[in-house]
This record gives C-alpha cells, sequence and structure tokens, in this order.
C-alpha cells in the first residue's frame, strides 16, 4: 500500500516504526554533526595556537641572530622546522640555517636547508629567493657552472633582475667578462628592486679590468 492511500492511523504507524528502526541514526547523525561543529572550531583553535606559537619561536630566532648569538639560533631554527613544519615559519627557518651556515664559513651546510625551500615552499617568492640564494653558494664553492644550470632550471618572473646579476657573477668567476658585463646591463634595465649602484660598481670594475688587459 502505497503512502498516499493510507490512512492517517496507518500513516502515524509507519512513522513509529521509522523511528524505531532509524531514530538512533537520526539521533547518532545529529549528534554526529554537534561534534563535527566543536572538533572543527577546536581544529581552528589549535592552529590559531600552532601559528602564535611559532610565531613566538620565529621572534626569538631572529633575536638570537641579531644578537650572533648563531647556537640559540640554530637551536631554535631546528625547533620550529621539527615542531611546526607545515607551517611558513619553517621555510623562513631553513633560510635562516642556510645564512648561518654561509655566515660561519660553512657553506656547504646551506645546500641542504636552501635545496628544501628551493623545492617545496608553497610561497612561490620563498621558492625563488632560495635558488638564488644557492646559486651564490654554488659560485662561491667554485661551482659557476652548475649555478648557471640552477638557474636555467627556474621561472625568473619578477626576479628577472636577480637571476641576471646572478648569472653575471657566475660568468665573472668562469673569467667571461662580456658575458658578465651583457648579465649586469640586462639586471639593471629588468629594475626588479636590485641594488642599481651594486651593478654599476661591478660594471664599471670589470669595465677597468678589461682596458687594462695588454
Amino acid at each position: 500500500m502505497t503512502e498516499e492511500y493510507m490512512t492517517d492511523d496507518e500513516q502515524l504507524e509507519v512513522v513509529k516504526r521509522h523511528i524505531k528502526e532509524y531514530g538512533v541514526w537520526i539521533v547518532g547523525g545529529v549528534v554526529l554533526g554537534v561534534g563535527l561543529l566543536f572538533g572543527w572550531r577546536y581544529y581552528q583553535s589549535h592552529l590559531n595556537a600552532q601559528a602564535l606559537a611559532a610565531a613566538g619561536k620565529f621572534g626569538e630566532m631572529t633575536t638570537a641572530i641579531q644578537a650572533n648569538d648563531f647556537a640559540k639560533s640554530h637551536t631554535l631554527a631546528d625547533g620550529i622546522i621539527m615542531d611546526f613544519p607545515n607551517s611558513p615559519y619553517a621555510d623562513q627557518a631553513q633560510l635562516a640555517l642556510a645564512g648561518i651556515a654561509v655566515d660561519g664559513g660553512k657553506p656547504a651546510d646551506a645546500v641542504a636547508p636552501l635545496t628544501q625551500v628551493m623545492n617545496n615552499a608553497k610561497d612561490a617568492d620563498l621558492r625563488q629567493i632560495a635558488r638564488l640564494r644557492l646559486a651564490r653558494v654554488l659560485i662561491d664553492q667554485g661551482k659557476p657552472d652548475d649555478a648557471i644550470k640552477m638557474l636555467a632550471e627556474g621561472t625568473p618572473g619578477g626576479f628577472a633582475g636577480r637571476y641576471h646579476e646572478v648569472r653575471g657573477d657566475a660568468l665573472n668567476a668562469k673569467k667571461d667578462t662580456a658575458g658578465a658585463i651583457a648579465e649586469y646591463k640586462a639586471a639593471m634595465s629588468a629594475n626588479d628592486g636590485g641594488d642599481g649602484s651594486l651593478l654599476e660598481l661591478k660594471i664599471t670594475d670589470l669595465g677597468s679590468n678589461e682596458k687594462a688587459k695588454p
């Protein structure tokens, strides 16, 4: 018998039977919905607490770096990476570790953190910054060809001027004066926030050296 032909009493019996059979699931669904709501709020609260904790640690690390306390800053950076791996502070901590390594005269130790950020950072600008810094490290290690190859694998975008400058540094390391000057001039033309005065000095210095050759 279809529902539209049932009497009122028959329809009432059907409703009672449905409640008896499925009521526990209805109640469970309500409880689940409420639980999900509170769970979501707890999750958001947890994320906020995590973000504040990460920011606090990052502030401590920055203060330690400014005080030249590299041992403490290294420990704090390691802690940020371990405790807050999915936060943007973890990428910044990796960059800080690379800077500490370079400043400490251990450029080889900067390769791993810079590579991590270059390949995995969610922020596109941080990936570019890491690539450029890694290229500079490779140049300092006497590997200008590796630096040029790495730059060629990137997409400069808004960092075109900086790409030209670092490529110029690599060519200068290879004693390719003409190529380096061309790259420095391209960097100046890009006008994307690079240090124009420094580029002029590099060009002038290389031009003077070129004229001084017998």
